[in-house]
């Protein structure tokens, strides 16, 4: 466990690929998507969050605090850490998305190590030079930045993370940030 840093499971999204089924919720292996995130993202954290704009009574009963987003219309990923940002009471916060149970269990612990190493504001994993920006360790410094990225209309992960001093950070196995966002891909 790394002190100091507010894992989040996003689950805010409208699962457009999964015809506006709600990922977190959908069963893989007999568990739901956000149970087997949140499993493998608290242990590696101080605390940990649910963000869910739909059925929040739900995710609820996995046993951790549910936020919403604060900007409305379902504005994606970049909304989800807008939110984690104003609630978190650690200085970080790292999300990982509802719908990518594989990641590694040493994420947090390799992304936070490169962060510090590198003096940076925010820290995304890779794998095979492939950037999986969903999976981000920020400083809550960067909620003001944030903020005004959202109110001038910004919505894309990448580019709002390259306009910040980052770090990418390689990790071996890119089936480990594999997500499960089709109805194919759950088998």
């Amino acid at each position: 466990m790394t002190k100091g840093i507010t894992g989040v499971v996003l689950a805010g999204g409208l699962g457009r690929r999964m015809g506006g089924a709600d990922k977190g919720l959908l069963d893989y292996e007999g568990r739901p998507l956000a149970r087997q995130v949140a499993e493998r993202l608290a242990p590696q954290v101080e605390t940990l969050l649910i963000n869910a704009n739909r059925n929040r009574e739900v995710y609820a009963t996995l046993g951790y605090p549910v936020i919403g987003d604060a900007i409305p219309d379902f504005a994606g990923p970049l909304a989800g850490l807008h939110a984690a940002l104003a609630a978190a009471s650690t200085p970080m916060v790292v999300t990982a998305p509802c719908d990518s149970p594989f990641f590694p269990a040493d994420l947090v612990h390799r992304l936070h190590r490169a962060l510090l190493a590198a003096q940076a504001e925010l820290a995304v994993a890779t794998a095979e030079g492939r950037v999986h920006a969903a999976f981000c360790l920020c400083s809550r410094d960067l909620a003001a930045p944030l903020a005004e990225y959202l109110a001038a209309g910004g919505r894309r992960v990448i580019d709002w993370q390259e306009s910040r001093r980052q770090v990418r950070v390689e990790f071996a196995d890119p089936d480990a940030f594999r997500n499960l966002n089709t109805p194919e891909a759950l088998g």
